[in-house]
């Protein structure tokens, strides 16, 4: 602790100087100077400390702070000991627990399980600084300093780890997150209404064992609290929906992958606010009891957030820039939520269907205090959240919207009860970049072409305004076999967008393309319907520098057909590679114009029986191994140790995505 507190007496590597008011208070020291002797809620950080609204524990923290709570932040504390998590004393109310903004493991591992080699939240991106699952390590480092203090766990470790579930790190069904913690409360989702009402009935005297109905959090049910609980078979009968436990769906067996895939199923249909029952899941005597998910923010709620007066940087102890801060920083979020329910992705699952946006107004006051940071050179990198074009999209019926239990507004089409008027994005788009100052407004957000092919002016906007050369965009396959299963639109949706945007850019007088995002190894995904995939992009001379291997995250629907085997809305098998080399020779397939996955490409195209993709001719995906075609011992070099051969970019295709962009 002694070098903690000498790091901050001086200035940092950028020459910040010690500012001991600016941030949520990190020592003794910082808590003095606001004239605190103590915390009311004390929030742990597997992230460093950046105090920026796109990080998790700096949001909940400065929300908390505007409510009149004195909020400190320990980022990254050791976990060997108890000393780091105890420098400013146990707080009065509770202590809130976060992993960061990315599920340790995850964070830690790659879809190969090999560690990585940056932590992009961490100083200098060093890894090592926090632990494997985060979460349970630090709750129980919390217990073991602070006895009787009360601890809530949230973000989106927590949030995605709140049922039994299946863990790709270990290979097998995890129990609830809840019961590893022994925390006494869980938040899940955009934890803000939950965590300020739980602040304010503890300030009020209320126990923490006796919270027990706040949206949006969980708690954990002794033997003879839950097991003659009136159980649900309806929607609204004020009932409780059992899920199958924790014993049930733990197995490797044929019965238990059965009860995981309808647990799976059963939980997505409850996401809703509206109509989202309570919900208990059996852990051996214990069960988890789920209240219905919290209610979304509206607008005004979401501009008061956005509004708090963040330093807008890195706490000034750092020596190193964070790495995911500098992607960011000059990045402006418009939006919350996805209705789009891709079955790989979590987005829904944490954030919610419910679109939440920010007004105008408040967007454009972010806009100036971008102007004012050091720095700041008039280029916004990104307007934008999950999805780009996304901003102010509705149900046309409040009451349609909370009663529905459609898991996607999306697919199989677009729901004609869906409001896709981009006008409102236009609208702002041209306001932010009429402020003073402003160079350039970038989007970088993936957009979802399936919406923005239904708005010509939009797409004549972002390729004459909003667009540096490069577009992020996810097709991710063109088998419909696959894109089913991952509840995507069918390709020709992209070719349609991908057409427009070309005769956009056309018109603007710019030369652009389109950077489309491809998944191997999906669920559903066979060597043969990547061999197709791999034989259309090279078609239309697409190569693409990054291909993401499916990795199956906590709570997915995807991650339920990886681990049964079934795909939980139809009950139907599915098949997955979960092989490493298996996943490795989908993914060399679709890099096919990269020598260094030759030999995979090559293996995997005999496994199938397509000897006739290997050969010299222009109909081959790679060439022979030896003779006749093959690569010279040269440009095998080359693609061992030197600069990969860049190529022609084609008209719908290429280019590396910029770092964390969203999926």
């Amino acid at each position: 602790m002694g070098d903690f507190v000498q790091l901050r007496r001086n200035r940092n590597a950028s020459g910040l100087a010690r500012d001991l008011r600016s941030f949520l208070p990190t020592t003794r020291e910082e808590m003095e100077a606001r004239g605190w002797d103590q915390l009311d809620v004390l929030i742990v950080n597997g992230d460093a400390y950046v105090d920026h609204p796109a990080f998790g524990g700096a949001l909940i923290g400065r929300f908390l702070e505007a409510r009149g709570y004195r909020v400190g932040m320990i980022a990254q504390p050791r976990w060997d000991s108890p000393d780091d998590v105890l420098r400013m004393g146990a707080p009065r109310l509770f202590v809130g627990i976060t992993a960061g903004n990315l599920d340790s493991m995850l964070n830690k591992l790659t879809a190969q399980k090999k560690v990585r080699s940056e932590d992009q939240y961490s100083p200098g991106g060093r890894t090592g600084a926090r632990p494997n699952r985060a979460t349970i390590v630090y709750s129980n480092l919390v217990r073991q300093a602070m006895p009787g203090v009360p601890i809530v766990i949230g973000g989106i470790e927590a949030s995605l780890r709140r049922i039994a579930h299946y863990d790709y790190w270990s290979d097998k069904v995890r129990r609830s997150i809840l019961l590893d913690a022994k925390a006494d409360l869980l938040i899940f989702g955009m934890g803000e209404r939950p965590v300020w009402e739980v602040a304010d009935r503890l300030r009020d005297g209320k126990r923490i064992e006796e919270i027990r109905d706040v949206r949006g959090t969980a708690y954990v049910l002794g033997k003879g609290e839950w097991e003659e609980l009136p159980k649900s078979r309806y929607t609204r009968d004020g009932k409780v929906l059992f899920l199958p436990g924790y014993e049930d769906v733990e197995g490797t067996g044929d019965e238990s992958k059965r009860a995981f895939a309808e647990m799976s199923r059963a939980f997505q249909h409850e996401t809703n606010p509206g109509n989202g029952r309570r919900m208990v899941q059996p852990h051996g005597v214990q069960a988890v009891y789920y209240n219905p998910p919290a209610e979304p923010l509206d607008t005004a709620l979401m501009d008061e957030l956005y509004d708090l007066p963040f330093a807008r940087r890195a706490h000034w102890s750092y020596e190193e820039p964070i790495p995911a801060f500098e992607t960011v920083k000059h990045s402006i979020v418009t939006m919350r939520g996805c209705f789009g329910g891709c079955t790989f992705c979590s987005i829904t699952e944490h954030e919610g269907r419910v679109i939440q946006w920010r007004s105008s107004d408040s967007i454009l006051r972010e806009v100036r205090a971008l102007r004012r940071m050091d720095g700041f050179r008039g280029v916004i990198s990104d307007v934008g959240g999950p999805t780009a074009n996304m901003y102010a999209m509705k149900c046309k019926d409040e009451a349609i919207e909370r009663s529905c239990r459609r898991l996607s507004c999306v697919h199989p089409g677009v729901c004609e009860n869906l409001v896709t008027d981009h006008a409102p994005l236009v609208d702002l788009l041209r306001k932010v970049r009429k402020e003073k100052g402003i160079k350039k407004v970038f989007v970088a957000s993936g957009v979802r072409y399936d919406l923005a092919e239904r708005s010509p002016e939009f797409v004549e906007e972002l390729a004459r305004h909003h667009t540096g050369g490069q577009l992020s965009v996810a097709p991710e396959h063109v088998d419909e076999d696959v894109l089913d299963k991952m509840k995507k639109p069918g390709a020709e949706s992209y070719e349609k967008f991908a057409d427009m945007f070309a005769c956009a850019s056309e018109s603007a007088g710019k030369d652009q393309h389109l950077v489309p995002y491809y998944i191997s190894g999906h669920p559903g995904s066979t060597l043969q319907s990547m061999i197709a995939l791999a034989t259309y992009l090279k078609k239309r001379g697409i190569r693409p520098r990054q291909v993401q291997d499916f990795i199956p995250t906590p709570m997915s629907m995807a991650t339920a057909m990886y681990w049964t085997g079934l795909d939980p809305f139809t009950r139907e098998p599915v098949y997955t590679a979960k092989d490493l080399r298996d996943k490795r020779k989908q993914k060399a397939l679709l890099l096919y114009w990269d020598p260094q996955h030759h030999d995979l490409a090559r293996e995997a195209l005999i496994e199938a029986g397509r000897r006739d993709l290997i050969g010299a001719d222009a109909r081959a995906l790679v060439p022979p191994a030896h003779g006749k075609g093959s690569l010279s011992i040269h440009a095998k070099k080359r693609a061992a140790g030197g600069p990969r051969p860049q190529g022609r970019v084609g008209r719908r295709g290429g280019g590396v995505p910029r770092p964390g962009a969203p999926r």
